[in-house]
């Protein structure tokens, strides 16, 4: 489908410096732009590269001023912010890339199931007993809902996600290829042999609106109760969230990320990637954790922390500058050592 600079500027409310008939039928990095597609300039960084891109349309701030000239066949559409309003035609196009209502075969859908309007359910997709679909949902492929699952409206499951038994998924949720929601938890008490014994999970997931959740993901089943991940929260691919586990509003985490059971961190919290939560703490709101980071106790006033165990990162990086030197001061310590032993020889 193709789009005119006039119409790209109507629906960002920009002003078109150029040709308001140049078309464009794709999205592209301006380093990598090409006749037909239209990108974006927001950090100077990427400057230089609007000189020579063969994008047919770029979008910039309203305060971009060339330094040099523009190739003939650009037009710019001038925004408040660019960064911003890029994102506003991805979030378009990519809407306009959703599944036509469909319920492909073969699939399963229990009798007892409720479907709300205009679904998409892909080949080998289960459905159990009591599921409630809300409307215009998207189910991929092979995906796999337990009893009693609930789906809110306008929520995507991509391929082989597996959501177990009465797990809750709220409104606008996505959830990405390979993540299990659901699973148990890891309880195990061991016995009077030491042989361990599975404690029953019998809890679930809640998980609220506006959730995006990435690709290979587990979020384990509370023992009992329930393991909640709130409002728009973002979890990016590989993470492990174990039982019990709450995850306050608007609290996002990279990948790798490790969250041992019981822990509750609060909102806006940001974690870097691989960093580690130990189990039955607390993280005040909005608390940074940098990447790799092990945190071992609660954290009760916001700070941003790095290290394992996770300190104050001005404390940090002033500590990893006596770490570096530790070599030196070992040497100048045996030199030492060697002189003071000479003296006492004579």
């Amino acid at each position: 489908m193709e789009f005119t600079a006039e119409q790209i500027a109507g629906l960002l409310q920009g002003e078109v410096d150029g040709n308001p008939s140049a078309s464009v039928n794709g999205l592209a990095k301006i380093e990598e732009g090409n006749q037909g597609s239209l990108s974006f300039l927001s950090n100077a960084k990427y400057e230089e590269f609007i000189y020579t891109t063969e994008s047919s349309i770029c979008i910039v701030n309203k305060t971009f001023i060339p330094s040099k000239a523009l190739p003939a066949t650009l037009t710019l559409i001038r925004v408040d912010d660019a960064y911003a309003c890029f994102a506003k035609l991805l979030e378009i196009y990519n809407s306009m890339n959703r599944k036509e209502p469909e319920i492909e075969q073969p699939s399963f859908i229990h009798k007892t199931a409720s479907i709300g309007t205009d679904p998409y359910i892909g080949a080998f997709a289960y459905i159990g007993q009591h599921v409630k679909i809300g409307h215009n949902v998207q189910i991929y492929p092979n995906v796999v809902l337990g009893d009693n699952v609930q789906i809110g409206d306008n929520s995507i499951l991509f391929a082989n996600v597996s959501i177990y038994a009465d797990c809750i998924i709220g409104n606008n949720v996505i959830i990405h290829a390979g993540t299990v929601i659901g699973s148990d938890g890891f309880g195990y008490a061991p016995d009077e042999n030491r042989a361990y014994q599975k404690i029953p999970q019998i809890g679930n997931v809640v998980i609220e609106d506006d959730v995006e959740i990435g690709s290979n993901c587990s979020i384990d089943r509370a023992t009992m109760g329930s393991t909640f991940i709130r409002k728009g929260v973002k979890i990016d691919n590989l993470c492990q969230i174990a039982h019990n586990v709450e995850i306050g509003e608007h609290t996002a985490m990279a990948a790798q990320v490790g969250i041992a059971g019981s822990a509750k961190i609060g909102k806006h919290v940001m974690i870097g990637g691989q960093a580690g939560i130990a189990g039955h703490l607390y993280i005040t709101d909005e608390t940074k954790i940098v990447a790799q980071s092990g945190v071992p106790a609660s954290i009760k006033s916001a700070d941003t922390l790095m290290g394992s165990p996770a300190i104050n990162h001005h404390d940090f990086k002033r500590s990893y500058i006596g770490f570096r030197k530790l070599p030196f001061i070992l040497s100048k310590i045996s030199e030492f050592e060697t002189q003071i032993k000479e003296l006492m020889k004579k």
